[in-house]
């Protein structure tokens, strides 16, 4: 098993942003060096205790998701090795199965979210409005309920111990142009209604998640950060759900719901996690892997 890492140390390449999960280090004018953590971040704070294994969850994961989506949108993903970028054999051990080597692009400032089902803040706000971010649903559906078609709800990218804001897709188009976020709306929901295809045959339900995109040079529209992990989804298992009720989660889902449990304000610093609810995340993210990566190569 990979050894648990809450920070990243290259003294080879210069820093450029510790962010909530991944750290960001300059390769080249063209190139970052991303490597994603054990940290876990929950109402957009970062908690002090790590997932043991968590980065590499993500890492095989989006890079599994990334290989099945190269035909709908290109993605960050660039053809320089760990190696090539981090000769020293120590300083390689430290992140290996937890890097990426990614093209340097102009990360766009919305991120692109797709719900499926009715939970979350997208429940919360159809209690109060009937809609979510803008939208009009039908009346009278039940928390968790499968939605008549997935909904484009976007929302601003906020830092580290910022919260996110929720906008509607006039406001989306006032921050990215109308073309632009019409491009990220038509290919969110593209990939969102393909991969929880897959998912739901592999027995997981993918409830919502979302996207980041970025602009190359030429300005065409790539795939960046991660996509589809238990860190930026909500992971159901098909067997278990029953709508109406609040479904279990291979996701950090599980932390939200014992944070939720605290007196705690939601603000940093985050509450220390007790022993069994980090053993129990670590194998809720192990499980996800093992179903959508493992059955895919022994079928």
């Amino acid at each position: 098993m990979l050894h648990t890492l809450y920070e990243s140390s290259i003294k080879s390449l210069p820093l450029v942003l510790r962010g909530k999960v991944r750290d960001v280090y300059a390769v080249d004018d063209e190139h970052l060096l991303i490597v994603t953590t054990d940290r876990l971040s929950a109402f957009d704070v970062v908690l002090p205790d790590p997932i043991p294994g968590k980065g590499a969850v993500l890492t095989a994961v989006s890079n599994f998701w990334f290989a099945r989506t190269r035909s709908i949108i290109p993605n960050h993903l660039s053809e320089l090795s760990l190696a090539d970028v981090l000769p020293d054999a120590d300083e390689r051990a430290q992140v290996e199965g937890r890097a990426i080597v990614v093209k340097k692009l102009k990360a766009l400032p919305v991120e692109a979210i797709v719900r499926g089902y009715l939970i979350g803040s997208g429940w919360k706000d159809y209690q109060q409005t009937g809609r979510v971010c803008g939208i009009p649903l039908l009346s009278g559906l039940r928390l968790a309920e499968k939605l008549p078609a997935p909904i484009f709800t976007p929302s601003t990218k906020a830092g580290a111990g910022v919260h996110d804001e929720n906008i509607d897709f006039d406001k989306t188009c006032a921050i990215l142009g109308t073309g632009l976020a019409k491009q990220v709306r038509d290919v969110s929901l593209e990939i969102y209604t393909s991969c929880a295809g897959y998912a739901l045959k592999r027995g997981i339900i993918i409830a919502d998640t979302k996207f980041e995109f970025g602009l190359d040079a030429d300005r065409q529209l790539v795939l960046i950060d991660e996509i589809l992990t238990p860190d930026s989804s909500r992971f159901w298992p098909a067997d278990s759900y029953v709508p109406g009720t609040n479904p279990p989660s291979f996701d950090k889902q599980f932390v939200r719901d014992y944070l939720e449990t605290l007196d705690w304000d939601k603000t940093s610093p985050g509450p220390a996690l007790p022993a069994g609810v980090i053993e129990q995340t670590a194998e809720k993210y192990r499980e996800a892997q093992r179903r959508l990566t493992e059955i895919e190569e022994n079928s």
